[in-house]
């Protein structure tokens, strides 16, 4: 499984803002080792609009963008929407689907997740696939409820013989913006059997399983050989933390 790093920009930065942090982390992780020498990879999802100038800062380098969300339409009359060719041709790679957030506030049922996977797989993007469990429960628990996600995400995918790499995030809902990730041997747990479930999954080659919710500086080092690498938020507005959590990726190959 590759070593995958990403970050979400959320809606936390407007347009210049966002261009300046994607230049800051052009230079100081364009060519990281960890991305140049050691096969690993590093994505960036902003906001819609800036897509195609994150694209054009991080030309040359190692760094993919992705987007934060996509239509289950290709195309149509879907206002406000945005399908998975325009991502393509605007330069995305990557693209969140079933985010918790999404999910909660927009409604967002797994038949949607299943649907919008599928979607960025017919459209040759990278889904991120966001699961986890709502509420706070044991390790085993959570690993079952999050690897039936899984599969539940990609009943539509499967139906219609769409393969492809997926990255899968898992981000505990109860974690998400809290003060601390979720405990060490809680994520090696639930990280496992969603790598064994991903592996066993022949039409989503080297795919990878990476941990959000809280994540940042630190944590990789911990549940690296678990976890194929993390998934920030806040804590990546800093472009130097970026680089720290790259470092440990590094440190761990």
């Amino acid at each position: 499984m590759s070593t995958t790093f990403g970050v979400s920009l959320k809606m936390y930065l407007g347009y210049d803002q966002t261009l300046r942090w994607c230049r800051d982390v052009a230079r100081l992780c364009g060519d990281h080792p960890l991305l140049t020498d050691k096969g690993g990879k590093l994505f960036v999802a902003p906001s819609f609009p800036a897509i195609p100038a994150a694209r054009e800062i991080f030309r040359g380098t190692s760094i993919a963008v992705g987007a934060q969300n996509l239509a289950q339409a290709d195309t149509g009359a879907h206002t406000g929407e945005v399908g998975g060719p325009l991502l393509r041709e605007a330069g995305a790679q990557y693209v969140e689907v079933g985010h918790a957030e999404r999910r909660r506030m927009y409604g967002e049922d797994e038949g949607v997740v299943a649907g919008k996977t599928a979607a960025a797989l017919r459209n040759g993007l990278v889904p991120v696939l966001c699961i986890g469990e709502p509420e706070p429960v044991d390790s085993c628990a959570a690993a079952t409820e999050c690897v039936r996600q899984l599969f539940t995400a990609l009943q539509v995918s499967d139906r219609k013989a769409l393969g492809g790499r997926i990255v899968v995030a898992y981000e505990p809902i109860w974690a998400i913006g809290a003060a601390e990730p979720a405990g060490e041997e809680h994520i090696r747990t639930v990280c496992t059997a969603l790598r064994e479930a991903v592996a066993a999954r022949h039409a989503h080659p080297d795919s990878s399983v990476i941990y959000g919710g809280s994540a940042g500086p630190g944590l990789y080092g911990l549940i690296a050989g678990a976890a194929d690498g993390v998934f920030l938020g806040r804590f990546a507005h800093d472009p130097q933390a970026l680089k720290a959590v790259l470092d440990e990726g590094t440190a761990a190959a």
